[in-house]
């Protein structure tokens, strides 16, 4: 008996406790506070979703409240999407929030530019999520920027059920005799959705899906003012006898309203200086007549892949006034590569900045090679002659460099890895850094610093404190030089001939690099 007394004290004892209002809801509106009051949803393009936003709401008093409705302004109407504790929807009634607690909202949204197409390109899209009742509510604003673009992308046929198979570029043939290829699309002049695809304008961004070919005895004219957004996986190909000539120039005004840029689909400010987001320009063996100007790309695994050359004198590619960032792998990756190049910048690459392999030709002249790439073992300037196979030799014909810069957070700037016999290198008026601190380079003839035909009138940064470039910000790509840099004054006048990457003319005694120095405030 006294066994049952003690179970029927614990059964009163939880049944009193069961009833404490702790878990008690009352309807509340007005008391929320929210982790912004207007989320600025990042220019998407028309058709393609977003990323996922969040709002952190908090409730503010000691009680536990439901929320009588959190919809979204336009209701079932609206663009944006919600997710709230977990479910997706875009009107929700009586939600419950303990005292002093918080809980996530999250967005996004897709748009069809279409359905507001006007005479502009771009449109705000707008929307709130109203919290409380139909009178008497909180809200959070929603902005987005709609952007309509031109997509280029390989196009796709049912195999099955939910399967799809897509449209290959084939890249060449492996060990085995058999096909390598990659989801791409041919370029077309007469596309039936883009109409001419081989003649890329400013009028519209193009977004790329896969690798974009120019094919063989085609041209892809690139205007000033373009923008290119390509997609993960994504690229463009100069096929053997095409060519690709980006024709930017100089911009006047702080919206680079003449360059060329080249950058990934996601427009985040998370993802600005993010590297490896889509794979490369590639540039196929016999591809010809290539000339880039003004170009800017960043944020690519290699910025531009060269395979080969055309098998003549006279360059494969012709680069001026280009900045390269962020590469995760190589900026420029040439691979017996005929380059010739003025006015170029690259920084911040995983491996090397500039990377000629397999030999090749290049005339480089007041261009910044340098890379700050937050690994040890990475490099500003790479030139090897490897062979390619056990019976072809490849060799170095040119690697000329003038009044150069060729430094970055590494103690090694330049790498050279001679393995055949012809291996032909000339640095003239350069800035470069090379701290031997274990002394592994002494005797290197490859390294002989004294050599004046080989570095004639360099500058050899040999420790961390002493002939530094002085750069801006380096690690922000700002690799303008300052007036207390070893590079000012420095550089043969001979070669320069024509202005810095900025348009100033080079007067008097001019400075190594890519820019004339300045006086930093």
């Amino acid at each position: 008996m006294r066994y049952l007394l003690v179970t029927f004290l614990f059964i009163g004892i939880f049944s009193i406790t069961s009833c404490r209002s702790d878990f008690d809801f009352e309807s509340n509106v007005g008391n929320l506070r929210f982790s912004k009051d207007t989320v600025y949803l990042d220019t998407v393009f028309t058709n393609i979703g977003s990323s996922t936003y969040t709002i952190k709401v908090y409730n503010t008093t000691n009680k536990n409240i439901a929320i009588p409705s959190l919809k979204l302004g336009q209701g079932e109407a609206s663009k944006y999407r919600l997710m709230v504790d977990g479910i997706p929807g875009k009107v929700f009634n009586n939600i419950e929030l303990l005292a002093k607690d918080s809980m996530f909202v999250f967005v996004e949204t897709t748009i069809d530019y279409n359905e507001y197409a006007n005479s502009e390109t771009t449109f705000l899209y707008t929307d709130r999520i109203e919290f409380g009742t139909t009178n008497d509510f909180q809200k959070v604003e929603l902005v987005t920027l709609v952007q309509d673009a031109v997509f280029i992308y390989p196009e796709r046929t049912p195999n099955g059920t939910n399967q799809f198979s897509y449209e290959q570029i084939l890249l060449g043939m492996d060990e085995d005799g058999n096909n390598v290829t990659v989801n791409g699309s041919n370029l077309s002049q007469n596309d039936a959705i883009n109409g001419n695809e081989l003649h890329w304008t400013n009028s519209k961004p193009y977004v790329i899906y896969g690798y974009a070919k120019i094919p063989e005895n085609e041209i892809l004219q690139v205007d000033a003012g373009v923008r290119a957004h390509f997609h993960a996986e994504s690229g463009l190909i100069v096929s053997e006898n095409a060519s690709l000539q980006i024709n930017g120039s100089h911009s006047t005004t702080e919206s680079l309203e003449n360059e060329v840029i080249f950058q990934g689909d996601r427009l985040e400010p998370i993802y600005e200086d993010v590297a490896g987001q889509w794979g490369t320009v590639w540039f196929f063996p016999g591809s010809k007549n290539n000339s880039i100007k003004n170009l800017t790309l960043k944020n690519a695994t290699v910025g531009l892949l060269v395979s080969g050359n055309d098998g003549t004198i006279n360059p494969t590619i012709e680069i001026e006034n280009t900045q390269i960032y962020n590469c995760s792998n190589v900026g420029i990756l040439a691979r017996t590569g005929n380059i010739t190049g003025k006015n170029m910048v690259i920084n911040n690459c995983g491996q090397a900045s500039f990377a000629g392999s397999f030999g090749g030709s290049y005339d480089f002249t007041h261009c910044t090679f340098a890379n700050y790439w937050p690994v040890p073992n990475q490099t500003s300037v790479l030139l090897s002659n490897e062979n390619i196979s056990n019976t072809t030799e490849t060799v170095l014909l040119k690697a000329d460099f003038k009044n150069c810069i060729i430094y970055g957070s590494s103690n090694l700037g330049l790498s050279l890895k001679k393995e055949g016999t012809v291996f032909n290198y000339n640095f003239t008026n350069c800035l470069i850094k090379f701290i031997d601190s274990g002394n592994q380079f002494a005797g290197n003839e490859l390294y002989d610093f004294a050599n004046n035909p080989l570095f004639q009138d360099c500058i050899i940064a040999k420790n961390n404190s002493q002939n530094k470039p002085d750069f801006l910000a380096p690690n922000e790509n700002q690799l303008v030089i300052g007036s207390d840099s070893a590079a000012k004054g420095t550089a043969n006048n001979s070669f320069s001939i024509f202005n810095d990457i900025l348009d100033n003319q080079r007067l008097g005694l001019t400075d190594m690099g890519a820019y004339n120095f300045i006086i930093f405030e």
